[in-house]
């Protein structure tokens, strides 16, 4: 069993469980790591054991704050403050600027990046900043703040836009992969119609020798790999083996 889910095996974990309520307490100077999840969510039972270790080590931590956030219950608010869609969702980074956690899910990989974390730079913690950090915080924190939501929100309608203009294309995409694929198969049945699996049979019956394709990651594709017989046999330069492929590659 993976290490940190071991750490819930000797003793009770150190849970912190975050609330619209306690979240600007809990994460005031913290650079956090939050697993947003809901009880009946099978990934988030599964994740638990793991997540629970992971909380109970960096409990006791100065600049780095591991907790849940329960979407179906008592974080229901903070869940859609940070625009929660699924679950079990992670995110990290500065409390008020939360990034999605893309890595893997493993128990050394989270264990290993919540390690990596560093203090988060904002208004109230300057000394973490870069020069071109403070510059910019400067620059907005000059501005009202009416000022500071209309250039948020129009910024915020951008990213809406292209994310967007990106789930039309994947679904063009999608389609035309579709289609592609129906009009393959179309005229594969088309040519088997003409009897061409017996023929391959007898073909093969009569001694005649298969071609065979060498896969696209060995070798240029289309290369030929030698001559097959009857039952994948070697050929003159062949090697052992079914090649068969549908070629079904999923976009």
């Amino acid at each position: 069993m993976k290490l940190l889910a071991l750490f819930c095996l000797v003793g009770a974990c150190a849970a912190i469980e975050l609330t619209h309520e306690t979240w600007a307490k809990e994460t005031a100077g913290k650079t956090v790591f939050v697993k947003f999840f809901a009880p009946w969510c099978g990934h988030c039972k599964a994740m638990k054991p793991t997540w629970d270790g992971l909380m109970k080590e960096f409990a006791d931590h100065k600049t780095i704050l591991v907790a849940d956030v329960d979407c179906d219950g008592t974080g229901r608010t903070l869940c859609e403050t940070h625009n929660v869609e699924g679950f079990p969702t992670l995110k990290h980074g500065s409390p008020n600027a939360l990034e999605d956690y893309d890595g893997e899910r493993e128990a050394e990989d989270l264990q290993k990046f919540a390690a990596a974390l560093k203090p988060s730079c904002s208004p109230d913690a300057l000394e973490h900043c870069t020069a071109e950090n403070k510059v910019e915080i400067e620059k907005f924190m000059a501005m009202s703040k009416e000022d500071l939501q209309k250039q948020y929100d129009e910024q915020e309608e951008q990213l809406s836009k292209i994310e967007a203009e990106f789930e039309v294309e994947v679904e063009l995409l999608q389609t035309k992969y579709d289609n592609l694929e129906k009009d393959k198969k179309s005229k594969t049945a088309a040519v088997e119609t003409t009897g061409f699996k017996a023929m391959k049979t007898v073909f093969v019956h009569k001694g005649g020798l298969l071609k065979v394709k060498a896969p696209a990651d060995e070798g240029e594709q289309g290369e030929d790999m030698g001559d097959m017989g009857e039952e994948g046999e070697e050929g003159e330069d062949g090697p052992e083996g079914d090649f068969e492929d549908d070629g079904k590659k999923e976009l």
